[in-house]
């Protein structure tokens, strides 16, 4: 694990770097002119955090909780630009928010595919900690599919875990691969454990577009933690499924719609009324899109391998 400031690297000294030191330099170049300081003002204090811009056109994402209840929000930009942001949408169960910069000229960084990455690949964070302005730092995926809670207190789903240290300021930062490519957003670290964890960009994509969309994200609610799988050859042939991926059931909130359901630790879903649920991102787009006043057919299977249907109540947490 490194962090360093970001320095200017011309072409012709990075061929000086070790092919490590290159993939890192090269990452960090590559994305942090599209990387915003962000600085806040409530009323009582501020507060300051970091985000990427990631369309042309100047919408950012940011950390809801950097910017929930912040009656005005400012964000600098690498070229010394300091500009006045609105807030576009804010979803705290998400941790996640979208605000709007009006400029001409904004770089915008690429977003990537966070399904494809594996444990122990490369990654690299950029944001400010501590007002210390685009600082680098570099580690690897530690793990995928972990929960964390929200300050909302709902549980996030699908969290990368990482190793590239994070500190306060850096929340709202892109996550990124060798390539450049955002694959996470950074949101929160565990005091003096050296873990830390990101937003899965496929959530945060699919998050942001609900949010420049509405202004706000309504979701049916479970209570279920959940952790994407893939099950065994001979457990997807008995189920006469041709795609092994599904969802086990982690823990259930007591009270919730799926303790009402009868669902149980351990328990693996794989359809959604009908629609196979391959992954945690697959059931949170149902859950945003359903008429959250009925109850939902969902196919599980259980431990022993025994198939059942259920008749699921959803609710909203609102």
């Amino acid at each position: 694990m490194t962090e360093m400031v970001l320095p200017h690297v011309n072409i012709e000294d990075r061929a000086a770097l070790d092919p490590y030191s290159q993939a890192v330099a090269g990452a960090a170049e590559r994305v942090s002119p599209a990387v915003v300081s962000i600085e806040t003002r409530g009323r009582r204090s501020g507060g300051n955090g970091s985000g990427f811009v990631f369309t042309p056109d100047g919408f950012v994402i940011t950390n809801s909780h950097v910017v929930h209840e912040a009656q005005r929000i400012g964000v600098a930009l690498l070229d010394g630009r300091e500009l006045p942001a609105t807030l576009v949408g804010d979803d705290p169960h998400s941790d996640l928010a979208v605000l709007r910069v009006n400029a001409p000229d904004l770089n915008y960084a690429s977003l990537g595919d966070s399904s494809a990455l594996r444990p122990g690949q490369l990654v690299i964070a950029v944001g400010n900690p501590y007002g210390l302005a685009y600082t680098v730092t570099a580690g690897v995926v530690s793990a995928l599919g972990r929960s964390l809670r929200s300050a909302s207190g709902r549980l996030m789903d699908n969290i990368i875990q990482t190793d590239a240290a994070l500190n306060p300021g850096n929340s709202g930062g892109p996550l990124v691969t060798s390539a450049g490519e955002v694959i996470g957003v950074n949101t929160a670290v565990l005091p003096g454990q050296g873990l830390c964890f990101a937003i899965a960009i496929d959530t945060a994509k699919h998050v942001a577009s609900l949010l420049m969309r509405d202004g706000k994200v309504r979701r049916g609610y479970l209570g279920i933690a959940g952790q994407d799988i893939v099950l065994a050859p001979a457990a997807a042939r008995r189920l006469r499924l041709d795609d092994r991926r599904a969802i086990m059931v982690v823990s259930v909130e007591p009270g919730s719609p799926a303790d009402t359901a009868r669902l149980q630790d351990g328990d693996v879903l794989l359809a959604f009324e009908g629609r196979r649920l391959n992954g945690v991102d697959a059931l949170h787009k149902i859950l945003t899109s359903i008429d959250l006043r009925r109850s939902y057919k969902v196919d599980v299977v259980r431990k022993s391998e025994r198939f059942f249907r259920i008749v699921l109540p959803v609710e909203s947490p609102e």
